[in-house]
């Protein structure tokens, strides 16, 4: 296993943490990681594309070893912050892929700044808003962790994330995805919630996508069904759709060979495409 180094840069006085391995002078794919996890989410990606791209993982504010700053969260602020950080790189174009949270904000950024993205691949992710009872849930987590602590909510999560067959198989990945969820400040996890409950939607956006779309979703995902990546898929022109088997919400990592060949697939053909 190869190292992957951390590196850091300030934008706008916000200390961003992030990683930047691979060729400079190949396709740019920036990972967004998922709530309330952070960019170590996506290591086994990143071990394995870089010896064919640049492959940029990076902290959202208050996650990882990124600052929180002194801004209300939002959807919009995290999409912001990742224009911000593009720029800070330098990075004109870039393929984005997004994992839940993560998609909630690459939809946002192909909303905003259409211009700069490649391509787009959304994981098990939505383009609707919270409904009226998904809020309260937020709200009762809210409380929850603020009179109790992020252990239990890692607990509820953490059910969620990996499917019942293989989570008995996958002590590693859930003790690691654990340890990413319970490290987090839970004023920070609060203020998410807040920011997930309150966002608009995109799903009015998704037929103006023009760049290719790679859309994965484990088939047994209950946090943003398959049905969610269904409508997207059925209105982004030209998207694709893959549903993995034997994973719930936390594909990359509850099924890794199935997407890793999927997302490679869809990196070749938009590699092709560029020259």
């Amino acid at each position: 296993m190869q190292v992957i180094n951390e590196l850091e840069i300030t934008i706008h006085d916000l200390f961003v943490s992030y990683t930047d391995d691979g060729d400079e002078n190949t396709p740019v794919i920036v990972f967004i990681h998922g709530f309330p996890l952070n960019k170590s989410m996506w290591n086994d990606q990143t071990e394995m594309f870089r010896d064919k791209y640049r492959v940029i993982t990076y902290d959202v504010r208050g996650y990882g070893n990124s600052e929180e700053g002194t801004e209300e969260f939002s959807i919009d602020l995290f999409a912001s912050d990742l224009k911000r950080f593009l720029d800070a790189l330098n990075l004109k174009k870039v393929i984005l892929c997004g994992f839940s949270m993560g998609g909630y904000i690459a939809l946002r950024a192909a909303e905003k700044f259409p211009e700069r993205l490649d391509a787009l691949i959304l994981c098990d992710t939505q383009c609707s808003a919270d409904s009226a009872e998904a809020k309260e849930k937020r709200l009762k987590s809210i409380s929850a962790i603020r009179l109790g602590g992020l252990e239990l909510y890692a607990d509820q999560i953490l059910s969620g994330f990996f499917f019942s067959d293989s989570a008995k198989k996958k002590s590693k990945e859930m003790i690691e995805v654990r340890r990413m969820i319970e490290s987090n400040s839970a004023e920070v996890v609060c203020n998410t919630l807040m920011a997930l409950a309150d966002r608009s939607e995109t799903c009015n956006n998704l037929e103006k996508i023009e760049v290719p779309v790679l859309i994965m979703v484990g088939a047994e995902d209950k946090m943003t069904p398959p049905a969610a990546s269904e409508f997207m898929q059925s209105k982004i022109a030209g998207s694709t759709l893959y549903k993995l088997e034997k994973s719930a919400h936390l594909s990359n990592m509850d099924n890794p060979i199935d997407f890793n060949k999927h997302l490679e697939d869809f990196l070749e053909l938009v590699t092709q495409m560029k020259l």
